[in-house]
């Protein structure tokens, strides 16, 4: 008898870990979505990300397209989040590498030069050993609402949002900053 009620022990244990972890991912997809302005907008980028992943062969291959890369640099882990910015958050990839810390928006944003209006993809380069410190928060106001701040050794600060995996990026980010101070 003691068998059986070990054997349903660690059954329940096993799925009240991933019902918390089903609960997570549809919380954060849920806040991903309420990031955007747009939710639409939001739903309609991941299926185009999605689409390009597909196309491109992976995040590695537009990882080494998208960015100056060592041949002998490896991609960790790619995170689809948002970065906070003057003009609001803009949505796309955050790359954790064995060098740096890339991101680049999903689409190209508008700019003025002069007179002309011309578009860009929004990117930042962090490598590694650039890295001063990873702080994970939330907001006050709603325990839903994730950030991950990320401080250079020249104290530049960007603050990534939206994550649909803020634990994995959590962690990544703070063993790559660990591996290189």
């Amino acid at each position: 008898m003691d068998t059986v009620k070990d054997v349903l022990g660690r059954w329940g244990r096993k799925v009240g870990e991933a019902t918390r972890k089903a609960e997570d991912l549809a919380g954060n997809t849920w806040q991903h979505l309420k990031t955007s302005p747009s939710l639409a907008e939001a739903a309609m980028g991941r299926i185009a990300q999605g689409t390009k992943v597909l196309a491109e062969g992976g995040y590695e291959k537009i990882f080494r397209h998208t960015f100056v890369t060592d041949p002998e640099e490896q991609l960790g882990n790619s995170f689809v989040c948002y970065l906070s910015t003057s003009a609001g958050p803009v949505m796309g990839i955050l790359y954790v590498s064995t060098a740096k810390l890339a991101y680049c928006s999903d689409t190209p944003l508008p700019y003025k030069n002069g007179t002309q209006t011309e578009w860009s993809y929004y990117k930042v380069v962090i490598p590694l050993y650039q890295l001063k410190a990873v702080n994970p928060s939330t907001s006050r106001l709603n325990c839903a609402e994730k950030y991950i701040q990320v401080i250079t050794v020249d104290s530049h600060e960007f603050w990534f949002m939206g994550f649909l995996n803020y634990d994995g990026a959590v962690t990544c980010l703070k063993e790559a900053l660990q591996l290189h101070s």
